[in-house]
Parts: structure tokens; C-alpha cells; sequence
């Protein structure tokens, strides 16, 4: 039987090694190319370019475990199974096996490494979609019933349950096939046979491949007999100090077991997001992180935690996964940076609770009014997703539009628009401005690394759409106009040159001796893509890129800015 998370994580990439897999490092919780997300949020996000056509170094056959973070379930969080954080793990045919060679694989792993009866399984298929012209996925069903599953234990249900992406308007996507032990899924094997085009029709894919998902901690709570995930050793650590500290007992109340769970779920994802670097702010990741912090102080008040926590249960989680080696790397900046967030919540945090209550005796009719929710954010720093917990406790509502024209007003970005516009899945758009861009900030790494005669610059964070390249690295001040028109004149001149844009697979070791840059080494398999432009950039990279540098047209920085504590961020447009 298994007995820990390591053990099940193991004993899963054993198997699909075994099979010709090539395990495939645990890639950073910031995407590298999808710009459609703020955080990784499946196992498929670092294999983007590969689902889209590109080869692998590793080959068509891919297995690991994937760290991930998903916020679109954070209401969802509290009940037994919904996390911020946790672990994918998952294995990938790039173009190779189908579904025969998926479902085999899946059927055995279930019932001869994991040794569940094959009797208890229930199984569920894609029905079909008329208006497609999809049909039923009658393939599938038969696999499952040549291999000994009974009629009555396989279902068909429609594009709610059994279909995946896809993630945006366009893209690869096809029906899945889920495996359940009694009520609870265990796994998902996806078909990528098709792609959605922009009339809305599905074609055939010519590379079809597979994507299969099953969850560390759901998997690790059915298989130790748990009624819940909280129960697990990914979390009992967690719940044993919360308790402790609040002198509630876990299971006593629906409430306080609400609230001891969001406040480890959120404790726990924090640490990962300040893992990859990130400080709390009021955009995109660190508003992310901010609200997790100050969402996990709130519910610590209503459990009655006085004193500051996030410092100790931050440790807990450090010790909890003490494989991830970045994790205690970063011990000090994470314990530092999670309780001076902390303090200064925890400064502002009563005050606001009684705006809040005074507002509430105000409030004529049922709506607070977007003034108000703008100033609880902008005065006590509540986030808009807790004003709204807060109105929704006390059965009233928040004028939501009158909050984002207050944020126009004040020219300040709003985190929950944000939010709202990035919280979804997507693979990442390969379009030609795109790709250009991409290219583009190659020539910005280097260029950066030359002008301020630094060799020790590199990526922190990249987010490219169609219109613009967002480039973050680490560089303790602020760049000169001088340094700025010197850095961008250095692009436009390699531009001009017409450099060729080629790639060479290798070794790491290899990709090392030839000065090749890495943005996240530790995500590198054995093999990697390097990218050369000419002599003067070579960077191990897995985006789509240019095929000479006349491509590009005219380079333009926009805006250089702080936006962490020895961390710059560039934004630059082609003109």
C-alpha cells in the first residue's frame, strides 16, 4: 500500500518509466509562455509548444509531477477536496500512443500499483455532442470493456464532464475519459484529437495527443481510506499547529473545520508564490498572493488566533516538502516577506472591520456602494474579494462596477479585473506579433546583460501578448535614460544586422559549456532547445521563435519600473 506523498509520487514516475517515459522536471509555478495565466495551473502549461507541434528534446512519451496553483476554485476552498496548491501528476503522448495504450496503462497502474479492485472502479465517457458533430465516444468504451470493465460501471456523459478546452477562443481539445473510486474521481485521461478553429467548427488534429491528470493529495486521501484531504500528511501538520494556536478542534464545527482548512490551504499556496520570488502588491501574482495572506488572517480571527501565525505555519510547509530544494533556499526570504505582509494587515485589519460595520448600518437598500469597497481597499487594504465575503455574510451585495470605475479614477490597475480576465486556462497564443516578441526579448536579455555589464542578469518573469513584452530581471535600481536608449539602440542594431534565429538540441552540461543563458534551470530535463541569434544571444528556451532578426521591425521600450525588491520590469513594443 502506499504509504506517503513521495511514495505515491515515485511509484507513478517508476511506472511510466518503465513504459518509455522520460520524466520531465517540476517547471516553475510562473508560466514561461502562456501569457494567458498568472500561475501554471496543470501539468500541460510547460508543454504548451510541444501540444502545438513542437519536438520535445525528451521525445513523445513525458511523465512528472507538476506543481501547481488554481484560484478560480478559491470560493470553492473549505470543503473536502478543493486546494489553492497542489501537486498534478501526469504523463503525456506527444503525437505517439492513443487511447488503446492510455487506458491500458491508466487500468494497470489503478489496479497493479495501486492494488484497487478492478470491480470497484466506475468509469465515464464523452456522449457526444450533436450540434458538433462529434460523435459519442464510442472507442473508448469499448477499451474499457475489452479489458474487463462491466457495461453497467462505464457512463456517458456530455461536454460539462467529459470534454477538456478548449482553454481559450481556439486551440487543440477533445473528450476525456475519468476513472472514480466510488464517488470520487481519481483520474483523467484527455484525447486531444481536435482543434477548435476561430469560425467555431472542429477539425481533425493531425498530431493527436494525450493528457493525463491525477491529483497527489485527492489520490493520496482515497487510497489511505480519508474522508478528506486535510487529513493527509500534505496537511496534518498544518492542522495539528492551527489548532493548537486557536484551541478549536478540527472537526467539531462545519464553521471553525471551514475556516482551520482555508487558512492551511492558503498559508500553504503563499509559500510556493514566495518560493518563485514574488512579494505581495496590488497586480497580478502578488495580488494574488496578498489576498491568499490576508484571507488566511481574516478567517484566523474568526477561530480566535490573536497573535501572528503565518511565520510558523510557513515553516511547517517548508519542512512538509522538503524535497522541493528551492523552497528552503528561499527559507528567509519567505518567512520575512509572509509576516511583514502580515503586520501590515494585521494594522489596518481592525479599523477596517469597523468601517466595514459601519457602513453596513449605513447601507440603505442591500448594495455597498463602489466608494466604499474602493476605500476599505485603497484605506485598510481589503482586497474586493473580502469586502464581498464580508457583505455576503451580512446578506448584502457590492456594487462591483462602481468599485472598477472608482480603481479608472485613481489611474491604479485593478487587481480583481485582473483577476477576473486571467483566471482561466489557456495555452499560449503562437501568433507571428507574438512569436516576434518572444524573439524580441532574447535580444533584450542580452542586451541588458551588455549595457549594464552584468552577466549574473536574468529573466524573472516574462508576459508577452500580441502588443507588447513584459520582461522582468534582477537588477538592485533603477535603470538611467541613458542605460534605457543605450539598451534599446543595442536591440535595433542586431535587428539591423539581420541575425539568424537558430536552434540546436543538447545536453545541459553541453548547452552550460557554450554560455547558453537559463531562465529557470531547475525545470531543464537532460535535453534542451538553445536558441542562437547570431553571435551575440544563445539562451535555452522552449517558445516559438523568428527565423532572422530582420523580422522584427523597429524596438521601442515603453516604461522601466520596480516592481519587487531587486526585481526591474521592462515593457516594449515593435513598431
Amino acid at each position: 500500500m502506499i504509504k506517503s506523498r513521495q511514495e505515491l509520487i515515485k511509484a507513478y514516475t517508476d511506472f511510466f518509466k518503465n513504459k518509455n517515459h522520460k520524466e520531465i522536471p517540476n517547471a516553475s509555478l510562473i508560466p514561461e509562455n502562456d501569457p494567458t495565466v498568472l500561475f501554471t495551473t496543470a501539468g500541460m502549461h510547460p508543454l504548451v509548444p510541444y501540444l502545438l507541434g513542437q519536438k520535445h528534446p525528451l521525445g513523445k512519451r513525458l511523465v512528472n509531477v507538476q506543481k501547481c496553483i488554481r484560484t478560480g476554485d478559491i470560493d470553492e476552498v473549505g470543503d473536502n477536496f478543493h486546494l489553492t496548491f497542489f501537486e498534478m501528476l501526469g504523463n503525456w503522448s506527444l503525437g505517439d500512443y492513443w487511447k488503446k495504450e492510455a487506458i491500458e496503462m491508466s487500468l494497470e497502474f489503478l489496479t497493479k500499483i495501486l492494488k484497487i479492485p478492478e470491480e470497484k472502479l466506475t468509469i465515464s465517457c464523452f456522449a457526444g455532442d450533436k450540434e458538433n458533430k462529434i460523435p459519442k465516444d464510442e472507442e473508448a468504451a469499448e477499451i474499457w470493456l475489452s479489458l474487463g470493465i462491466k457495461k453497467s460501471k462505464i457512463k456517458f456523459l456530455g461536454k460539462e464532464e467529459n470534454w477538456w478546452g478548449p482553454a481559450g477562443k481556439t486551440g487543440p481539445c477533445g473528450p476525456d475519459t475519468e476513472m472514480f473510486l466510488g464517488e470520487n474521481e481519481i483520474w483523467n485521461d484527455v484525447f486531444m484529437q481536435y482543434n477548435k478553429t476561430e469560425k467555431g467548427n472542429y477539425e481533425e488534429l493531425k498530431q493527436k495527443n494525450v493528457d493525463t491528470g491525477m491529483g497527489v493529495e485527492r489520490v493520496l486521501a482515497i487510497l489511505q481510506g480519508k474522508k478528506d484531504v486535510y487529513e493527509t500528511e500534505c496537511f496534518l501538520p498544518l492542522i495539528e499547529k492551527i489548532e493548537k494556536l486557536s484551541k478549536k478542534r478540527y472537526k467539531k464545527n462545519e464553521g471553525e473545520t471551514r475556516a482551520i482548512r482555508i487558512i492551511a490551504d492558503h498559508i500553504k499556496a503563499s509559500v510556493f508564490i514566495l518560493g518563485e520570488g514574488i512579494t505581495p502588491s496590488n497586480t497580478e501574482q502578488g495580488y494574488v498572493l496578498r489576498r491568499l495572506i490576508r484571507r488566511a488572517i481574516r478567517y484566523s480571527k474568526t477561530i480566535m488566533m490573536q497573535n501572528n501565525f503565518t511565520k510558523e505555519l510557513a515553516e511547517l510547509v517548508i519542512n512538509i516538502y522538503s524535497d522541493y530544494k528551492d523552497l528552503e533556499k528561499n527559507k528567509s526570504f519567505i518567512l520575512t516577506e509572509i509576516e511583514k505582509e502580515e503586520n501590515r494587515f494585521r494594522q489596518s485589519l481592525a479599523s477596517g472591520l469597523r468601517y466595514f460595520n459601519k457602513i453596513k448600518e449605513q447601507t440603505k437598500g442591500k448594495t455597498i456602494s463602489g466608494a466604499n469597497a474602493f476605500l476599505l481597499y485603497q484605506s485598510y487594504g481589503f482586497p474586493l474579494e473580502i469586502t464581498s465575503e464580508l457583505a455576503k455574510e451580512n446578506k448584502l451585495e457590492v456594487d462591483i462596477k462602481g468599485y472598477e470605475k472608482e480603481f479608472k479614477e485613481h489611474q491604479t490597475i485593478s487587481g480583481a479585473a485582473i483577476m477576473k480576465s486571467r483566471f482561466k486556462s489557456g495555452l499560449a497564443d503562437s501568433s507571428e506579433e507574438t512569436t516576434k516578441l518572444h524573439t524580441a526579448t532574447h535580444l533584450l536579455n542580452q542586451a541588458l546583460r551588455v549595457v549594464l555589464k552584468n552577466s549574473n542578469i536574468f529573466q524573472r518573469g516574462s508576459n508577452i501578448t500580441p502588443e507588447r513584452l513584459r520582461f522582468d530581471f534582477n537588477f538592485d535600481r533603477k535603470l538611467t535614460n541613458e542605460e534605457i536608449k543605450e539598451v534599446e539602440n543595442l536591440v535595433n542594431s542586431k535587428i539591423k544586422e539581420k541575425l539568424p534565429v537558430e536552434c540546436k538540441e543538447m545536453n545541459l552540461d553541453e548547452a552550460k559549456k557554450l554560455g547558453a543563458v537559463g531562465v529557470f534551470e531547475h525545470k531543464y530535463g537532460e535535453k534542451v532547445k538553445v536558441y542562437s541569434i547570431g553571435n551575440f544571444s544563445k539562451e535555452i528556451c522552449a517558445g516559438p521563435h523568428i527565423t532572422n532578426t530582420k523580422e522584427l521591425g523597429k524596438f521601442k521600450i515603453i516604461k522601466e519600473e520596480s516592481v519587487a525588491a531587486g526585481v526591474r520590469r521592462i515593457k516594449a513594443i515593435l513598431e
